[in-house]
């Protein structure tokens, strides 16, 4: 039996089921923290009454400064998932889509027009789990991961940055087709 809560502070020493996850970013305590103290309503965990915590979601509700708006890469108010992560032997019972749900909700709640995250170009199986819920590529962001996992390059790793628009986007104008072909520099993206 397990079920998503609010993540709290004693909880960041209860991770190592999920952070031991290569795939997963490992960040420091003062990075989580600061997401747990300025964003609590979108730091979810997934507890399992016997394993303790098998999943997390880190997200935050922000924008670029009002100088960058007439920039084609501006992003309005959204909400964005940095880190999604479930540990190996829990995954696939629909964890992920949970604890994704509730970061929706809550970005929803607060007018976001589309809720976003970056996945690595190269991890189909995310890749396709977040189109199955809803996400698709917005923009192929290069060389944004500093490292490549597969050694084919020495540039770093692209990233997909995926979307899925929130019910304040009626006329879905944040989101399009064919993101994989629009290709952007780190630097254009806030």
């Amino acid at each position: 039996m397990s079920f998503v809560r609010r993540m709290t502070p004693t909880d960041l020493l209860s991770l190592n089921l999920t952070n031991l996850d290569p795939l997963t970013e490992n960040y420091d305590v003062g990075f989580y923290l600061n997401y747990l103290m300025r964003w609590p309503s979108l730091f979810s965990v997934v507890q399992d009454q016997g394993a303790g915590i098998v999943g997390y979601i880190m997200g935050k509700l922000e924008e670029q400064p009002a100088a960058m708006r007439r920039s084609e890469h501006y992003t309005p108010w959204h909400g964005h998932i940095t880190v999604l992560t479930v540990a190996p032997a829990w995954r696939r019972l629909g964890h992920a889509r949970r604890l994704t749900e509730s970061l929706e909700h809550v970005s929803d709640i607060n007018d976001a027009w589309f809720v976003d995250l970056y996945a690595r170009a190269t991890n189909k199986v995310a890749v396709d789990m977040y189109k199955g819920m809803g996400y698709s590529v917005f923009r192929r962001v290069v060389s944004y991961y500093q490292d490549d996992p597969s050694g084919l390059s020495e540039e770093g790793e692209d990233a997909f940055d995926m979307r899925k628009p929130c019910s304040r986007d009626k006329d879905f104008i944040h989101v399009r087709e064919n993101g994989e072909d629009f290709l952007v520099n780190p630097e254009d993206v806030y």
